[in-house]
């Protein structure tokens, strides 16, 4: 199975927000054990970088984004990505990346506590708990 993780549960892991952080970490825990592929979206890099930037200083936000490279796959956000999201529906241009990111590399699955905003997708938007268990029934 290969799952693309939304933004919000990658912070959810990088800056231990309770109590989504225990469910996070086991997806993380599960790609780094190679018994699912994982993946974020080009920009979650960046956007990461920024937030880890402003909270923990550059050095480790460097730190936490190679960390994150070393573990995911990136999928990439090209200009065919940037204008499929605009026309997808989504109400949220980031989601729309991230659900067309997605989709150009073939994901099973997105992983998001904001599953509302992936209302139109055409890949199921599972919540943590939701994935675990799908992945523990597999």
């Amino acid at each position: 199975m290969r799952i693309v993780f939304d933004t919000n549960v990658v912070l959810d892991v990088l800056l231990e927000r309770e109590p989504h952080v225990v469910p996070a970490a086991g997806l993380f825990a599960l790609v780094d054990n190679g018994l699912v592929g994982g993946a974020i979206c080009a920009t979650t890099a960046t956007t990461i970088y920024y937030i880890a930037a402003k909270s923990f200083g550059t050095k480790r936000a460097r730190e936490e984004v190679r960390a994150l490279l070393e573990l995911f796959e990136v999928a990439p956000v090209d200009r065919l990505v940037l204008d499929s999201a605009l026309d997808v529906g989504f109400s949220d241009y980031e989601d729309a990346v991230i659900h067309e990111a997605a989709r150009a590399i073939g994901a099973d699955a997105i992983v998001t506590r904001d599953r509302a905003d992936f209302a139109s997708a055409v890949i199921p938007a599972l919540h943590p708990h939701e994935m675990l268990a799908v992945i523990s029934a597999a």
